[in-house]
């Protein structure tokens, strides 16, 4: 007899089989005890009734308690209703009983559901968002792969930022000074273009700024690109094209975790490149024609990036932002940055930043200094704009942002298994 998954039970209609999972819910109803179990892989009913099972089989369906560990054997039927797959149970034991589960079926606040966030993570809406962020992730990598890209790790402490220091977790580096954990990689796989053309890194980066709004994390994880000989136009059109590979791998795979969730599928199937694109300015008027008090000059808040998707159905890019509002490595046209914001429809704000890199040594120089950066520590990156410099761009997309869009789920802390916040580092 054969231990098999309950995402393989359609296999093995009408033979009989041991499967290994939690019971998360059961109700019994006079002799017939209906256990919900999860093993990881899927989720199953599995049935039993006493006429039917043994005096020990039947003491372990009534002594049943939530979130308990079991071995059942049993033959796979098919649900005469719906097409899904059951157990008729011939004998169930447990693996370990479990004590009085914390999470019950009434509403838990916030704070005691994160305090518990070991256990919540098994309950059906937390399985789901966590199997679609591994499907970003995959289809993350697939696409690159097959885009001629190789993975980079960029390290995690570094001796500054890319974008200065006040934001940064900063630490004692033994007897070498200040060092940083890493709020992007960007800058290193810039020298990994230099080497080999299209490079990407996905990893942890973090941000030490006190912020408290739903799309924030202290520690977060981030995929950044960057692509030799590429200008502003050409990255543009590979991050729409990621995205919409990334949205049908998960329309595509995850059906299941998409109802589970109340996520309606209808809704991704419509992100298809091309994505709508704007200026900075045009979008600035765009705003204040909707009712926003948003200066020219101005930076996007939260708000004012829901409201200019309202009525979108697909991401917008918003493009050449004043270059005095963005970072000094962004290479400028005309005072505008080359860079862009794609925003995601459905209130979930940026999902990714991404620019031309300045590639001309002097015009480098020049930034560093217009934004009080010490020239010294950028020494080496500087070197890639004295030996064979080229034109190039790159982009990054903040995993949690891109999988809460994903799974219709309005806070980031969902969508990484342990959330790290100002305010919580417990479990």
């Amino acid at each position: 007899m054969n231990w098999v998954y309950l995402k393989d039970l359609k296999d093995h209609l009408g033979e009989e089989v041991i499967i290994k999972g939690w019971v998360y819910n059961f109700r019994s109803s006079g002799k017939i005890a209906f256990l919900q179990v999860r093993d990881g892989s899927d989720f199953a009913q599995c049935v039993a009734d006493e006429a039917k099972v043994s005096a020990e089989a039947w003491k372990v369906a009534v002594e049943m308690s939530l979130e308990s560990s079991v071995e059942i054997t049993g033959n796979v039927a098919k649900h005469p209703k719906k097409e899904e797959y059951e157990i008729q149970v011939a004998d169930l034991k447990f693996i370990q009983r479990s004590e009085e589960y914390p999470i019950g079926k009434k509403e838990h606040g916030e704070d005691f559901l994160l305090t518990n966030r070991h256990l919540w993570l098994r309950a059906p809406k937390q399985w789901a968002i966590q199997r679609v962020r591994n499907t970003v992730i995959n289809a993350t990598y697939e696409f690159l792969n097959n885009e001629g890209f190789i993975k980079m790790d960029s390290p995690i402490l570094t001796p500054t930022s890319c974008e200065g220091t006040t934001e940064l977790f900063e630490m004692d580096y033994f007897d070498l000074g200040k060092a940083y954990l890493s709020q992007s990689g960007q800058l290193y796989l810039e020298a990994g273009a230099m080497s080999h053309g299209k490079v990407f890194d996905f990893g942890p980066t973090f941000r030490a700024e006190k912020s408290k709004t739903r799309r924030h994390l202290t520690e977060f994880w981030m995929m950044d690109a960057e692509m030799a000989f590429f200008d502003h136009a050409m990255s543009l059109e590979l991050q729409e094209k990621l995205i919409s590979f990334i949205v049908e791998q998960v329309v595509t795979k995850n059906k299941k975790e998409l109802e589970i969730l109340e996520r309606d599928p209808e809704v991704l199937k419509k992100i298809k490149a091309p994505f709508d694109r704007l200026t900075y300015h045009e979008a600035i008027k765009k705003l204040q024609d909707l009712g926003s008090d948003i200066k020219d000059g101005e930076d996007l808040g939260n708000d004012d990036e829901t409201l200019i998707m309202k009525d979108a159905e697909k991401p917008l890019f918003i493009e050449k932002w004043p270059a005095e509002i963005k970072a000094f490595y962004m290479k400028r046209e005309g005072g505008l940055a080359l860079c862009a914001d794609m925003i995601a429809p459905e209130g979930h704000g940026e999902i990714i930043g991404g620019s031309q890199r300045e590639d001309d040594y002097d015009e480098m120089i020049k930034r560093l200094k217009e934004h009080n950066l010490p020239i010294d520590a950028f020494n080496w990156y500087l070197d890639l704009r004295k030996y064979g410099s080229v034109p190039h761009a790159g982009f990054g997309f903040g995993l949690e942002r891109l999988t809460g869009w994903m799974c219709g789920v309005k806070h980031v802390r969902e969508t990484i298994p342990f959330p790290r916040m100002i305010n919580r580092i417990y479990p």
